[in-house]
């Protein structure tokens, strides 16, 4: 893909099921008339960022996605490389993705996951779409590496969770969504619910490391209430990015700065 100069660039980061925010995020974006030209997006980010771009709304992906059980994303797999299998998320993906590839998607998009080889962050723009979101999305003991021509490949928010870096140069202005804010927990049991937590735990810097990039961030705190592994409160989420979404909006200052009505 030949990168053009964008006016709108959007980030979604990672986050598991908190990632429905990002629907009412960029719902609430527009209802202002804002809509992307670019978008980048990790794990559930990119899960949220290649739907938009194959051209469906917020309320449709809702729909598509809100099943309401843990088991129709996931099953427990056999522990050698990872505790859960991520095969619900690709038969849905199988069935609504119009695109199959990146160059066919309506709207360019890149999916950051990590290269677990070399240690490095990896944007993809290119070739087959799913199994590299499915790459974007594995999240660390949780899932197995996706192998991509010879590579291993992990979560994205491994080493870059708001992957503002393939789009920043190219665009006008940068609206992000970041859904992974941590806070006080009393205990925390079980080994699947230890390995989400020290995920999460390793990506809260971002937010305020890359908060300067951007037009308008949104990074909700009530969105640490809900779990990263639980699909079952897919409307509160989407409701709740919706509301923070639209709180930012009603502020004159950033409203001028936008250049909003």
């Amino acid at each position: 893909m030949t990168m053009d100069n964008f006016n709108t660039g959007l980030v979604l980061s990672g986050g598991g099921a908190r990632g429905f925010a990002h629907l009412g995020f960029i719902q609430a974006l527009n209802e202002e008339g804002i809509f992307p030209d670019v978008i980048s997006g990790t794990s559930a980010g990119a899960l949220v960022g290649v739907m938009i771009a194959d051209g469906y709304k917020p309320g449709e992906i809702l729909d598509i996605f809100n099943t309401g059980s843990r088991l129709d994303y996931m099953r427990p797999a056999l522990p050698r490389e990872g505790l859960l299998q991520i095969s619900g998320i690709i038969k849905l993906l199988q069935s609504h993705l119009r695109a199959k590839r990146f160059e066919d998607l309506a709207i360019p998009l890149f999916v950051a996951a990590t290269d677990i080889n070399n240690g490095t962050a990896v944007y993809f723009n290119k070739g087959e779409i799913i199994e590299r979101v499915v790459a974007s999305m594995s999240i660390p003991v949780l899932f197995q590496p996706v192998l991509i021509n010879g590579v291993q490949y992990l979560d994205g928010g491994i080493t870059d969770n708001l992957p503002v870096a393939p789009i920043e140069k190219y665009c006008s202005r940068m609206f992000g969504s970041f859904v992974n804010p941590v806070g006080y927990v009393e205990k925390v049991s079980g080994l699947i619910n230890i390995a989400e937590r020290t995920f999460m735990l390793n990506m809260t810097k971002e937010a305020k490391d890359k908060a300067g990039k951007f037009d308008l961030l949104v990074a909700s705190p009530e969105l640490r209430n809900y779990g990263i592994l639980d699909p079952g409160k897919a409307v509160e989420l989407f409701d709740l990015g919706y509301r923070s979404t639209r709180e930012k909006l009603s502020d004159k200052t950033v409203r001028n700065r936008l250049g909003l009505q």
